[in-house]
C-alpha cells in the first residue's frame, strides 16, 4: 500500500526513510541508487520492425492471395503469382510504413528530469545529477527549480509550485510543512508535497525525497501510458470485419466454382484459375492502400487547417467522435489571469484584452474610458503594478507575452500596461525600500518604497477581509474618506459577488508615511491604511471557444470538462462556455473515489464537469464514457492529461502550450492551441470518413460485378470470361486511380449538419449491400451479354467440337475476353462518377467539381487503351485489337448503369429517403 507521507510528521519521515536531517553519507546513497535503481523513467519493450512488419500479413484476404500465388507458382503460373506477390508486398508495406510510429512519450517524460539538484551529503550541501538522487535525501529547491524527484517538505519560506501540467490547477500553490490529515486527499491539495517535474515560482524551501524515477506521481502517469494498449479505429474494426467476411465468402464461392467445373470436365489447372480470377476479383486489393491515401491527404488538408495528425487513422476517428472532453486551464482558458472587473469606491470598470498580451480597454458603463483620468483609478493600478515580484515579458521567438513570477501578480502588472503605466518606468519612479512576503497567515503582500511627491509610501495586496480589517479609510473621487461599516460591508458584498462569478478577488491600499516609518516588523507597519478598490481576475476562456463549442454541439458533439481547479471555478468556466446548462451535474475527484464502476456508469452521460481529478480519474471517466459506447476525443496540453489522451478514442494536445509528454501521447496536435481547430478537425474527419465510404461502395459494387461475371459465367457453362491478371490489372490499375480520386471528393453541404454516426453501423449497411448487388448485377449481366455475343459470332461452340487444345481455346478466346476485360473497366469508370454523391444527379452536379477524378478517368481509360493496342502489353495481359463497332456496343451497355444511378437517386430524393 502507498505510503501517506503528507501525513507523517518529521521525525515520522526520517524515521521510516533511515536518513537524518544532515542527509544521508555518500556510501549509503550508492547503495540506495542500487537498491530503487537511478532516478529516471524506464522504457519498456516495444514491438520490434520485424514483428510490425510479419503482423501486415495477419489478414484473412492477404493470406488467401498469398495460397492463390503459392499454388500459381506450383502451377506453372509464373507472372499471375508474381503480380499477385508484388500486390501483397506492396499492401504489407504501407500498412508497416503507417504502423511504424515511434513511441515518444516516455522519451518526453524523461525529459522532464531536472539535470542537477541541490541535496545534503554528509551534512554538506552538494549539486549531484537529479538521476543519482535516492529516497531520503535531504533536497534544497529554490525559485525556478524543476523539482526532480517527489518530495515530503520540512521547510518553506514563500514557496510557491506551479503544479499545473501535473494536476491542471491554473494557480501556483502555497506550500505548508504541516502534516495533513488521514485519508484520501486529491494530489492538488497536498500542499507539504513537492512533485517531481512541477516548477517552483517563488520562495524556497528544503524536504525529503519520498519517491523516484518510476515511483513518483510522473512515473506512474508513465505507467499508465505504457500500459494502455494501442487501439483500432471504428473504420478499422469495419474493414476487418468486411474483409473477414469476405474471406468466409470468397473460399465458399471458390469451392462452388471448383466443384461444379471439375464435375464438368473442365480441366484441373483451368478450372483452378478460375478460381483464383474469382478470389481477385472478389478481394478489393486497392481499398487498404486507398483507405490509407485517403487518410493521408485528410491529414495534408487538415494540416493547412492547423491539426496536425500524428497518428493515420485518428482523422476518421474525430470525425465519428461524440464527446470531447477538454481540460480548462490552457484549453478552453488561456492558462494566464487577466483582470476582468475593478470596483472603486464609487465608480466600477470592465477591463478587456486576452491573457498576458498588455493590449486591451477600461469600460465604464460599457464606454471606453481613459483610465489615467481617473485619480482613483490610477492608484489602484500603481499599487498593484509596484506591490508585485513577477515581470512581463515577451518572447519574440514565440510572438507571445510571458510572466515570470506570481501569475496574479502578473495580472497586475499586465493591467498597469493597458493602462499605459510602464512597470519599468513605476519601478524607478517609486524605489522599493523593503518587502514583507506573501505568507498564507497573513495574506498579503506588503512593500514601502520612495514617494515621488515626498516622504514614503506602503502598498498593500491582499485578500478583500484582511486589507479591509486593516483600514480605517477608503480612497473615493481623489478624497480619502473615513471607513464605516456600511462602506466596509460595500465592499465585502462586491467581493462574495466577483467571487461567486469565478474571480479571483484581489484588494489594494495604502498608506503614506514620514522618511521614517516604523520596522516592517512593527505590528502596527501596515495598519491604517487607506482601502483603493477591489481587483477581480481569472484565467478567462478562449474568445472562440464558445462558438467552437456551439458548432460542436450543433454536430452532436457533446463537450465535458475535466480539471484539476477548484469545483466553483471549473462550474463558473463552463457556464460561461455553455458547457454546463440545467440538469447538468459537477462532481469532484472525492466523489469519484466514492463511488463504483457501476455508480459512475449510471450518470457519467450526465456529468458536464469534473474537478479535482487526478490522472486516475480521468482514465475512470475515459472509461466509464467509452463502455457507454462514446467515441471520445480527449484535449489537454499538460503531464496529467497523457494517459487519457492515449487512452481515448483520439487524444487532442496543444501545440503551443502543450507538454511534449501530451503531445507524444496524442494522436492529433493543435498548432494554434484553438479550440475551433478541433471543429474544423471534425468537418474533416467527417469528410474524410464519407469519401472512404464511397470508395468501399464503389469498390465493393465493381468487385461484385467482376465476381457476378466469373461466378455465374462458369456455372451457365461459359468459358472463363477474365483472367486473373485482367481483373488484378482492373482492380488496382484502373480501378485504384477514380477510386484514389474519389477519396478526395468535396465535401457534402450538409455534412456539420448530421449528427456523429453510429459507432457500431456497419460500413456496408444492408441497403448499401443490396444497391452494390444490383450493381454487380448489372455490370455481371451486361458483360456476360457482350461474351455471349462475341462467342456466338466467332461460333466458339463450333470451334469446341474440333477438339482444340488448351493453347488453341486460350488464343481463340483473346477477343471475347478483351470486349469483357473492357467492358467491366468502362463500367467502373462510368460507376465511380455515380457515387460522387448519394442522391444528387450525375447531371446535377459540376463536372469539374473533382477535377482529379476527371483526370484520373482520363489516364485510366487510356492505361486500359495501352493494353488492348500496344502489342507489348497484349502478350501478359493475352488482349488484342477492338474494332469502332466493338466500341460502339460497349459504351451502349454501360450506360445501363447510369440509368439505374438516375433512376435510384430520384426515387430517394422523391421520397427523402
Amino acid at each position: 500500500m502507498e505510503k501517506e507521507w503528507f501525513t507523517m510528521k518529521e521525525e515520522e519521515l526520517y524515521k521510516e526513510l533511515k536518513t537524518s536531517p544532515a542527509g544521508l553519507s555518500k556510501d549509503e546513497a550508492k547503495n540506495r541508487v542500487i537498491e530503487y535503481g537511478a532516478n529516471e523513467l524506464q522504457k519498456i519493450k516495444r514491438k520490434s520492425k520485424l514483428k510490425l512488419f510479419i503482423e501486415q500479413f495477419k489478414n484473412v484476404l492477404i493470406i488467401i492471395l498469398i495460397v492463390a500465388a503459392l499454388i500459381s507458382i506450383f502451377l506453372g503460373e509464373v507472372l499471375d503469382a508474381a503480380v499477385i506477390s508484388v500486390i501483397v508486398v506492396l499492401n504489407a508495406v504501407i500498412g508497416f510504413i503507417q504502423e511504424y510510429k515511434a513511441e515518444k512519450a516516455i522519451e518526453a517524460l524523461r525529459e522532464l528530469a531536472a539535470p542537477q539538484a541541490i541535496v545534503i551529503r554528509d551534512g554538506k550541501e552538494v549539486k549531484i545529477p537529479a538521476k543519482e538522487i535516492v529516497p531520503g535525501d535531504i533536497i534544497l529547491i529554490d525559485t525556478g527549480d524543476r523539482i526532480p524527484a517527489d518530495i515530503r517538505l520540512t521547510s518553506a519560506s514563500g514557496l510557491k509550485i506551479d503544479e499545473s501540467s501535473l494536476t491542471g490547477e491554473s494557480m501556483p500553490v502555497k506550500k505548508t510543512t504541516e502534516p495533513l490529515k488521514n485519508g484520501f486527499i486529491p494530489l492538488a491539495d497536498r500542499n507539504n508535497m513537492a512533485f517531481s517535474g512541477t516548477i517552483v515560482t517563488s520562495g524556497y524551501g528544503k524536504g525529503v525525497v519520498v519517491a523516484t524515477g518510476m515511483n513518483t506521481e510522473i512515473g506512474r502517469i508513465a505507467s499508465m501510458i505504457q500500459q494502455e494498449e494501442e487501439k483500432e479505429t471504428p473504420l478499422q474494426r469495419k474493414l476487418d470485419v468486411l474483409g473477414k467476411k469476405l474471406g468466409q465468402i470468397i473460399i465458399v464461392l471458390c469451392v462452388i466454382v471448383f466443384i461444379s467445373g471439375f464435375l464438368r470436365g473442365i480441366p484441373f489447372i483451368e478450372i483452378f484459375l478460375a478460381s483464383v480470377g474469382l478470389a481477385v476479383a472478389a478481394i478489393p486489393e486497392g481499398l487498404p492502400a486507398i483507405v490509407t491515401m485517403g487518410l493521408a491527404l485528410g491529414i495534408q488538408r487538415m494540416a493547412k487547417r492547423k491539426a496536425i495528425i500524428r497518428k493515420l487513422p485518428a482523422v476518421e476517428t474525430l470525425g465519428s467522435a461524440n464527446v470531447i472532453c477538454s481540460d480548462k486551464t490552457g484549453t478552453l482558458t488561456k492558462n494566464e489571469m487577466t483582470v476582468r472587473r475593478i470596483h472603486l469606491a464609487s465608480s466600477s470598470f470592465e477591463v478587456t484584452g486576452e491573457g498576458y498580451n498588455p493590449k486591451g480597454d477600461f469600460l465604464q458603463n460599457g464606454e471606453k474610458v481613459n483610465p489615467l483620468l481617473n485619480e482613483d483609478l490610477t492608484q489602484l493600478i500603481k499599487i498593484g503594478a509596484l506591490c508585485n515580484n513577477s515581470a512581463l515579458f515577451f518572447d519574440p521567438q514565440k510572438n507571445r507575452w510571458f510572466v515570470t513570477g506570481d501569475p496574479t501578480s502578473g495580472a497586475l502588472i499586465v493591467l498597469a500596461e493597458k493602462a499605459g503605466l510602464r512597470h519599468s518606468d513605476l519601478i524607478q519612479q517609486y524605489k522599493r525600500i523593503a518587502e514583507i512576503p506573501f505568507e498564507s497567515e497573513r495574506k498579503r503582500i506588503v512593500t514601502l518604497h520612495e514617494d515621488p511627491g515626498g516622504g514614503r509610501i506602503i502598498f498593500v495586496s491582499g485578500a478583500p477581509d484582511i486589507l479591509l480589517d486593516l483600514s480605517d479609510y477608503y480612497l473615493d473621487s481623489g478624497q480619502v474618506k473615513k471607513l464605516d461599516n456600511e462602506k466596509r460591508q460595500l465592499f465585502l458584498k462586491l467581493n462574495d459577488e466577483m467571487a461567486k462569478q469565478a474571480l479571483r478577488v484581489i484588494a489594494l491600499a495604502y498608506k503614506k508615511v514620514d522618511s521614517s516609518p516604523p520596522p516592517v516588523d512593527d505590528l502596527n507597519f501596515d495598519k491604517g491604511l487607506v482601502f483603493t478598490g477591489l481587483v477581480g481576475m481569472m484565467d478567462p476562456p478562449r474568445a472562440e471557444v464558445k462558438d467552437a463549442i456551439k458548432l460542436a454541439s450543433k454536430a452532436g458533439i457533446k463537450t465535458i470538462m475535466i480539471t484539476g481547479d477548484h469545483p466553483n471555478t471549473a462550474a463558473a468556466i463552463a457556464r460561461e462556455l455553455g458547457i454546463l446548462k440545467e440538469g447538468d451535474i459537477v462532481i469532484t475527484g472525492s466523489q469519484l473515489d466514492a463511488m463504483s464502476v457501476e455508480d459512475l456508469e449510471k450518470i457519467v452521460e450526465k456529468v458536464k464537469v469534473y474537478a479535482r481529478v487526478s490522472p486516475k480519474h480521468k482514465m475512470q471517466i475515459v472509461k466509464a464514457l467509452k463502455k457507454k459506447g462514446s467515441i471520445l476525443a480527449m484535449t489537454g496540453d499538460g503531464v496529467n492529461d497523457a494517459p487519457a489522451l492515449k487512452s481515448s478514442d483520439i487524444g487532442v494536445s496543444m501545440g503551443i502550450a502543450g507538454t511534449d509528454v501530451a503531445k507524444e501521447a496524442s494522436d492529433m496536435v493543435l498548432a494554434d492551441d484553438n479550440f475551433s481547430t478541433i471543429v474544423a478537425a471534425v468537418e474533416e474527419g467527417r469528410m474524410v470518413y464519407d469519401n472512404i465510404k464511397k470508395v468501399v461502395k464503389y469498390l465493393i459494387s465493381t468487385n461484385f460485378g467482376e465476381i457476378i461475371t466469373i461466378f455465374i459465367g462458369i456455372l451457365i457453362g461459359l468459358p472463363l470470361p477474365i483472367l486473373a491478371l485482367q481483373i488484378l490489372w482492373i482492380n488496382l490499375v484502373t480501378d485504384g486511380l477514380p477510386a484514389l480520386a474519389l477519396g478526395v471528393e468535396p465535401a457534402e453541404s450538409d455534412l456539420m449538419e448530421r449528427k456523429p454516426r453510429d459507432p457500431n453501423e456497419n460500413i456496408l449497411s444492408k441497403e448499401t449491400l443490396i444497391n452494390a448487388l444490383i450493381y454487380g448485377a448489372i455490370m455481371g449481366a451486361g458483360a456476360l451479354l457482350l461474351f455471349a455475343f462475341e462467342l456466338s459470332a466467332l461460333d466458339y461452340w463450333g470451334f469446341l467440337a474440333t477438339n482444340p487444345t488448351l493453347e488453341q481455346i486460350d488464343i481463340f478466346l483473346t477477343r471475347p475476353r478483351t470486349v469483357v476485360f473492357t467492358v467491366l473497366m468502362l463500367f467502373q469508370m462510368m460507376s465511380v462518377f455515380t457515387f460522387r454523391s448519394e442522391k444528387t444527379s450525375i447531371f446535377k452536379m459540376k463536372f469539374f467539381g473533382n477535377k482529379y477524378l476527371v483526370i484520373s478517368v482520363a489516364v485510366s481509360i487510356a492505361l486500359q487503351l495501352f493494353v488492348v493496342y500496344l502489342p507489348v502489353m497484349q502478350v501478359p495481359f493475352k488482349t488484342t485489337f477492338l474494332y469502332p463497332f466493338d466500341w460502339v456496343i460497349i459504351i451502349l451497355t454501360t450506360l445501363s448503369l447510369l440509368l439505374y444511378s438516375e433512376a435510384r437517386k430520384w426515387f430517394m430524393r422523391k421520397h427523402n429517403i
